[in-house]
């Protein structure tokens, strides 16, 4: 069953966002490059549709954290949809970071100027890097900054330009996630709060998940010899023995483990990965649509609203 998380914040987000959005030009969207399909908010999507549509930019943040194969299949995708151009870039990277303003005008081309300024909304998950973007972007200390989902809380005007006003809102998932590859994907870069998941069922999903393609990856960071011989429960142990997750006895604490798998993933310490290609993602996608519309029918049978 995929992890649910929407707290109340997040709904009044949503009533911000719709509020903001007919005076809007251009949304950029920031999405985490290590899974830009799981990071893609379908909610978005559908408040934007509800005004008829707006330009938007697809901002793969983190790239220096993904696989650039991957990263570039990625932009492929995105820069094939209507009304859509996407680009990758790493927060911290002043002069990429700049790409953005040049990339909304070219979406706007009849905004801009003191008569007509271009309003952009930027929006994204929680604990995506949009804070440290919006810092880097207006050279300094704006945006509070956080390992935690859910740093920023409410929206905030930023001048770029003395034409190009833009719009920070606070990180918004969506109220429920059908693709349970995608509760896991945004549990293990912390989008969501560690409430709402079991840390360890967490680490064992992206450690099956990273050995699919990367697992020389873990076999390096952790000198395991034997790892095609190891299950998950058997990796995420041996993690908990190579990074100080052992109690009194040399038994191994599992939930220090855990705590330790997703510490070194979100710290880029197995290198640069990427967790899910276009391909899978959509693949996920329409099978998590036939699981939702299913359970909607269930409900539907015993007389309660979905």
């Amino acid at each position: 069953m995929a992890i649910q998380w929407f707290p109340g914040h997040m709904n009044t987000t949503k009533k911000a966002i719709a509020k903001r959005l007919p005076d809007i030009d251009v949304i950029i969207e920031l999405l985490d490059a290590r899974l830009p399909g799981s990071s893609t908010n379908p909610l978005l999507a559908e408040l934007a549709a509800a005004v008829g549509g707006k330009p938007t930019l697809k901002v793969l943040n983190k790239q220096d954290l993904a696989e650039p194969e991957h990263t570039e299949r990625w932009l492929a995708h995105f820069n094939a949809l209507p009304a859509t151009r996407a680009l990758a870039l790493d927060s911290h990277a002043i002069a990429p970071a700049r790409q953005l303003v040049a990339a909304c005008r070219a979406l706007a081309p009849l905004r801009g100027g003191m008569v007509k300024p271009l309003r952009v909304l930027i929006c994204g998950i929680p604990n995506v890097g949009k804070s440290t973007l919006i810092n880097t972007l207006v050279g300094q200390r704006m945006a509070k900054t956080g390992d935690e989902a859910g740093i920023t809380k409410l929206e905030q005007r930023i001048a770029l330009a003395p034409d190009f006003d833009l719009f920070d809102t606070p990180g918004m998932l969506w109220p429920r996630l059908t693709v349970e590859e995608s509760g896991n994907h945004l549990a293990a870069t912390g989008a969501i709060g560690r409430n709402a998941y079991d840390e360890e069922e967490v680490s064992l999903a992206l450690l099956a998940r990273v050995r699919q393609r990367n697992q020389d990856r873990l076999a390096a960071r952790y000198k395991l010899a034997d790892i095609d011989s190891l299950s998950e429960e058997a990796l995420l142990t041996e993690v908990g023995r190579k990074r100080g997750g052992l109690r009194a006895g040399g038994v191994v604490h599992m939930q220090k483990a855990a705590e330790a798998t997703l510490n070194d993933f979100r710290a880029g310490s197995w290198g640069r990965l990427t967790l899910e290609t276009p391909e899978e993602f959509l693949r996920w996608q329409a099978a998590g649509q036939v699981q939702e519309a299913a359970r909607q029918a269930r409900v539907q049978a015993r007389g309660r609203k979905p």
